[in-house]
């Protein structure tokens, strides 16, 4: 599987270093099958602690602040590995230098697209940015869960994540894509749209923000083939209904297809396309 394309519209939202102090929970027999007989119960942290945090798609759960836990926007999430940390904040993905060593981890000046959200996802974004930037954080995995705790107490709650299946899965449209340009859905739109691929029928079905749509589907070689698609014919607001004709537009011929992990790009020959995040 290909690398996620680094952030292609870069802010300087995120200007300073994280540091992530790893404090991996070992197993207490991990001496070559032995009992040290300590007898301490705490766990030591050697110089490979940070391969527990590196190389895994963390999906970021929850964040807490100043007492607050709020819950994360769907596609929201943290990977470190090869000299380079990205993400997603909760609706921008953002990108930075990453350096390991043993249980440190550095993170340089953070790089985000410029993609103007929903209310709340935009609120988390802040909050989330700013809870990174503000390191030192201590991280703590346990079993499949992260948890970065900062001096002040702020904490973000993270869970490992295996790869989205084409087939069977909800994906949840997130964006509109032209050339290298993603753009947001309305706001009205938002959680709307979405769609799912049954290998069986050979179909695609779903919402395309207010009508529902079937379309025949053939995969191939990376590239998905629809026919046109048959919806219903409920009429919407002006948003809702704008989206709807550019995504009924898209869902019709021979699109390439990615998947990153819980994210697939679908995009068409003259560069127009979408990407989507699996639900839950």
């Amino acid at each position: 599987m290909e690398p996620a394309p680094r952030p292609t519209r870069p802010t300087s939202m995120d200007k300073h270093r994280l540091t992530l102090t790893v404090l991996t929970l070992l197993p207490l027999a991990v001496a070559c099958g032995t009992d040290t007989g300590s007898g301490s119960g705490s766990s030591s942290v050697g110089t490979g602690g940070g391969s527990q945090v590196t190389g895994v798609h963390w999906r970021v759960d929850s964040l807490t602040t100043n007492g607050t836990t709020r819950s994360a926007p769907a596609g929201a999430y943290l990977l470190i590995e090869d000299g380079r940390a990205e993400g997603n904040y909760g609706c921008n993905g953002f990108g930075a230098s990453a350096t390991v060593r043993g249980d440190r981890v550095d993170l340089g000046p953070a790089r985000s697209t410029d993609m103007a959200c929903a209310k709340d996802p935009m609120a988390f974004e802040a909050s989330f940015s700013r809870t990174l930037a503000h390191g030192p954080l201590t991280a703590a995995v346990d079993r499949n869960r992260l948890t970065l705790t900062g001096e002040e107490g702020d904490r973000i709650h993270l869970t490992k994540e295996d790869d989205a299946s084409l087939y069977g899965t909800k994906w949840q449209v997130t964006s509109m894509v032209n050339g290298d340009v993603a753009s947001s859905l309305p706001e009205a739109a938002t959680g709307k749209a979405w769609f799912t691929f049954d290998r069986t029928a050979g179909t695609v079905s779903g919402s395309l923000g207010c009508n529902r749509f079937t379309a025949k589907a053939t995969v191939s070689d990376g590239r998905v083939t629809l026919g046109a698609p048959r919806a219903t014919r409920m009429m919407c607001d002006g948003s809702l209904m704008t989206t709807e004709r550019a995504l009924s537009t898209l869902l019709d011929g021979s699109l390439g297809y990615r998947i990153d992990h819980r994210d697939i790009t679908l995009t068409s020959e003259n560069g127009k396309g979408l990407t989507a995040t699996a639900k839950p």
